[in-house]
């Protein structure tokens, strides 16, 4: 067996001979001999596959137990892990993208010198349903001048933790609120969010709730999301969703797990990974970012009641078809119902109106 030592093994694999030494540590690439008198390490040829495979994966930044775990596998399932890890990062890294998006465009934008004397203002319409199987509602919906909101609530106390929820929030709809300060105030509130629901849920694990709002700051929208309630833009006749569910079977999508007829029926597509729980532990992280708001505009937050029955394409020419907010919320939720209303289903339309200053 030919045998390389560990400065020409480093070399041929290109990882340094102290990685070598780590890797050998961690039992993640051992030596094939060690000298027993001066303690050299001596690498067969044929690892050099395998510490290739590291190599690249470390490059990808794969955290070293996850390295591990990979290289034991064969190489169909280690493809697959390699696939799943990638789709993990770059959903990790959306949300900073977005945000650092609009941090570039806050910090460059010159002020604007609008000479029109038209604003922009919104009107909406919210109503919240219980559906025609469940025995209670437990969603909360809520449209105000400044703030929209759904929140889903599921365990013992799931009403009282969908009100709390959107209750803490209540304060930002009377309130002005500039562009450039508003996700860290939706961030605070959020917390506040978080402790409102603990209080509602009396410590019971099982008990919580979504919670996904926007915030009008006059001419941009603040999406705040956590779970999988959802907000929709339609804009020029074509329907744009906004948030990303935090599932486990959205997750096994993004992976390339499962395939979207799949998640349909899949025995796992209501449970979440995200939510504001009635646990104290640390609430996760919710989504934040800022959308342009623009003459037309019309936007749903729903709970997962509607679209869990209604297809988005059924959405869409429900929402551009209905004369007002107030009709949208009510057709929509009806399609629902017809559709066998197996959950309960709330709605929030708001419409970007000009009007004159």
């Amino acid at each position: 067996m030919e045998m390389l030592t560990i400065g020409a093994f480093a070399r041929a694999c290109r990882l340094s001979p102290k990685a070598l030494r780590l890797y050998d540590e961690l039992g993640l690439l051992r030596p094939a001999r060690v000298d027993p008198d001066t303690g050299y390490r001596y690498y067969a040829a044929g690892q050099l596959e395998r510490a290739r495979l590291v190599a690249w994966l470390r490059r990808l930044g794969m955290p070293l137990a996850e390295i591990r775990r990979v290289c034991a596998l064969g190489s169909g399932a280690a493809a697959g892990e390699i696939r799943a890890y990638w789709a993990r990062v770059e959903a990790e890294t959306a949300v900073r993208r977005d945000l650092a998006a609009f941090l570039v465009d806050h910090l460059t934008q010159e002020p604007r010198r609008d000479t029109t004397v038209n604003t922009l203002e919104l009107r909406h319409h919210a109503h919240s349903d219980r559906g025609r199987v469940r025995p209670a509602n437990q969603d909360t919906a809520y449209a105000g001048g400044r703030l929209l909101a759904v929140a889903d609530g599921f365990g013992p106390a799931g009403a009282p933790a969908s009100t709390a929820a959107v209750e803490a929030l209540r304060f930002l709809d009377t309130r002005e609120t500039p562009a450039g300060g508003v996700l860290n105030l939706l961030e605070d509130a959020v917390r506040g969010a978080a402790q409102a629901v603990r209080d509602a849920a009396d410590g019971t694990e099982e008990a919580g709730t979504t919670l996904t709002a926007l915030v009008w700051t006059g001419s941009r929208l603040a999406l705040v999301h956590i779970g999988d309630s959802r907000a929709y833009l339609l804009r020029d006749g074509e329907l744009f969703r906004i948030t990303h569910d935090h599932t486990v079977v959205q997750s096994m999508l993004d992976e390339g797990r499962l395939t979207p007829e799949e998640a349909v029926s899949h025995p796992q597509r209501t449970l979440l990974l995200k939510a504001l729980t009635g646990a104290a532990a640390t609430p996760a992280s919710p989504d934040l970012r800022l959308h342009d708001a623009h003459p037309g505009d019309r936007y749903l937050l729903c709970s997962d009641g509607l679209p869990a029955v209604v297809p988005d394409d059924t959405i869409r020419r429900l929402l551009a078809t209905a004369p007002a907010p107030d009709a949208a919320v009510h057709t929509l939720i009806a399609a629902a119902n017809g559709a066998g209303g197996p959950d309960n289903v709330s709605c929030v339309v708001a419409d970007v109106v000009e009007t004159a200053a």
